[in-house]
């Protein structure tokens, strides 16, 4: 177990975890639906590991009230935010990452033809996600998924 203070910028400690032959599981790849594992925790963090096959991606959501980052290992991915009333994609090549707060709504698709690798760390960890629907340039909660229990 790694241990962070709260300060410490979670882009920086997504690039610590770059390397997925150091990781504490082996990197799979899942033709129904992404791969996911946890690969730590500490006192105010916890890092996750993501596959995305070519058209993989997430629903719109949110990240319970977590502030987190991620980082583009292998690939590329797409996120889009809303803005506008509408969603604005911006292309993460491998190498690349983004921050966020914690009232942050995204999705993430692989739109690429390859294979696409993410390390996301989120803080505090991850207890629940709400689903969004975009209606009318509004956001609409659809479901809340919480841990333990959707992942």
């Amino acid at each position: 177990m790694i241990h962070y203070r709260t300060d410490t910028d979670l882009l920086a400690v997504a690039a610590e975890w770059a390397d997925p032959t150091r990781w504490p599981v082996a990197l799979r790849f899942d033709s129904v639906q992404r791969w996911y594992a946890r690969l730590a925790t500490g006192v105010d963090h916890e890092v996750w590991a993501l596959s995305w096959l070519p058209g993989q991606g997430t629903d719109l959501h949110d990240h319970g009230g977590s502030a987190g980052a991620f980082r583009v290992v292998a690939g590329a991915l797409t996120e889009e935010t809303v803005s506008g009333g509408r969603l604005r994609p911006r292309l993460l090549p491998a190498g690349s990452g983004r921050r966020f707060g914690s009232r942050h709504v995204h999705v993430v698709t692989n739109r690429g033809s390859t294979p696409a690798v993410s390390v996301h760390v989120y803080r505090p960890a991850l207890r629940r996600m709400t689903r969004y629907e975009l209606v009318d340039g509004r956001l609409r909660a659809a479901e809340v998924a919480e841990a333990g229990r959707s992942w």
